[in-house]
């Protein structure tokens, strides 16, 4: 079955073959891992970076079904059985495996996404970083000039003059009596 079509040839775009990417994402996030198998949430990673996951053709109920269909028990696919799960669902999608397969060797090493939060600018920071704005216990964590007061600023120190904590008139008794 690994000679009639299972083997696809070098892509274009990146270098890899198929099964160089089957490693890849097989190995990824397992450090035990030796890449002669591929899980189901590895291989829903690897659908989703290729985008052969649209949520409309190909969801990951169709993969965790057809997947299932060809482990029976184990919860890793080889090689050779990964090929038979992309038949499966190829087949059952009406789509063309090599075009699937294609797809897969063309996204690229597992991790590398498009799909980054971009560095936050503007308005939202300023006014996140403002410290004129925190109110309550949150405005003593600052001087004047908004720099940190440092361990001062979070921990209540004991002062032990006998007065609470925000008193006005601090030392004026022995004035008055």
């Amino acid at each position: 079955m690994a000679a009639s079509g299972s083997e696809s040839p070098k892509s274009g775009e990146e270098g890899a073959s198929f099964e160089e990417m089957f490693k890849a994402f097989a190995k990824f996030g397992d450090t035990k891992n030796t890449g002669d198998s591929i899980t189901l949430f590895n291989s829903d990673k690897w659908f989703k970076q290729s985008k052969v996951i649209d949520g409309k053709k190909i969801t990951t109920t169709d993969t965790g079904i057809y997947f299932k269909q060809i482990s029976k028990v184990k919860k890793a696919l080889n090689l050779n059985e990964y090929n038979q799960f992309l038949e499966n669902i190829a087949k059952n999608k009406k789509m063309d495996v090599t075009e699937i397969k294609q797809k897969l060797s063309s996204c690229g090493p597992p991790g590398t996404s498009s799909k980054t939060t971009p560095k936050g600018s503007g308005s939202v920071v300023s006014r996140l970083t403002d410290h004129t704005k925190y109110t309550g216990s949150h405005k003593s964590r600052f001087d004047d000039t908004g720099k940190g007061k440092g361990k001062g600023g979070r921990e209540d120190l004991v002062d032990g003059s006998g007065y609470v904590q925000g008193y006005k008139h601090e030392g004026s008794y022995d004035k008055s009596h």
